[in-house]
């Protein structure tokens, strides 16, 4: 069994390639705007709002998938930004780190 330290340097690895996943999957000109920091950063609030939002309590359909607005995901990483004073981002570019996030996860389900 791994100990807390092997478990916190996998959680870190894993972040790292899903960051990467992600900055490498937006649009040329929107990874420009961000650094491997700001991907984490946004990465967290995704989390966060999964966990707030109830979605993650919703039903799935037929097939198990839950639908997830994108939109209000990148709208709720905006709203938490400013407030967390880490700048203003654009709801439209924020949409693209939802997605790409999303795809990481079922790429890795």
């Amino acid at each position: 069994m791994a100990d807390f330290e092997d478990e916190l340097r996998m959680d870190e690895e894993e972040n790292a390639r899903e960051a990467e996943f992600i900055l490498n999957n937006l649009p040329a000109e929107i990874k420009e705007k961000f650094s491997t920091d700001d991907i984490l950063y946004m990465m967290d609030a995704i989390v966060e709002y999964y966990f707030t939002s109830g979605v993650l309590d919703a039903e799935g359909d037929s097939d198990g998938y839950i639908d997830i607005d994108l939109q209000k995901v990148a709208e709720y990483v905006c709203k938490k930004a400013e407030e967390d004073k880490r700048g203003i981002y654009d709801p439209d570019e924020i949409f693209f780190v939802a997605q790409a996030d999303l795809d990481f996860q079922e790429g890795t389900e």
